[in-house]
């Protein structure tokens, strides 16, 4: 058994019927795809350096005797763990999966919404975390940006669904 084969079966747990479609390699190896692919890897990269800086800060926190909410430990935690499988997105969509592209999409535009909604709740995060979770906000906006462009939509477009065979008998 091969690494992709077992990086395959988990792309079928995620990526469901749609785990098997892929993208033409004149598509992927396009130099806008080539180019979104980069810049989104950098900015999940500063995602997560962002993360680890909220876990730095809270370490020292703590460190120094003051209590960290449970909210700002559980948020560390996701952050880490949502950046790791955006990463992991990120690397299927770029070699061509359209499951891994969705699903990247998808969460670059709902994780913003959710984070800044949280930011917004009074006393749940201490300034320094809203802040955080405000520039992870803009970070995830730019990423669905690159997702969301034209030339994205139209290379991972969903593929021609097969025409059905016409049953009626042909006319002279």
């Amino acid at each position: 058994m091969t690494f992709e084969s077992i990086l395959q079966r988990f792309d079928k747990l995620a990526g469901g019927r749609q785990a098997g479609i892929a993208i033409s390699d004149e598509l992927r190896s396009h130099p806008k795809t080539r180019r979104a692919f980069t810049w989104i890897m950098w900015l999940l990269l500063a995602e997560l350096l962002l993360g680890v800086a909220a876990v730095v800060i809270a370490v020292a926190i703590a460190a120094g005797g003051e209590a960290v909410p449970f909210a700002v430990w559980m948020r560390t935690l996701v952050v880490f763990g949502m950046t790791v499988t955006l990463f992991y997105f990120a690397w299927r969509a770029s070699l061509g999966w359209r499951w891994a592209y969705l699903r990247l999409r998808l969460f670059s535009q709902i994780f913003p919404v959710i984070t800044l909604v949280l930011a917004a709740i009074p006393g749940l995060y201490p300034a320094w975390m809203v802040t955080e979770q405000i520039i992870f906000s803009l970070i995830m906006i730019g990423i669905a940006d690159f997702l969301t462009s034209d030339h994205m939509r139209a290379a991972f477009k969903a593929p021609e669904a097969p025409s059905k065979l016409d049953n009626s008998t042909p006319t002279d």
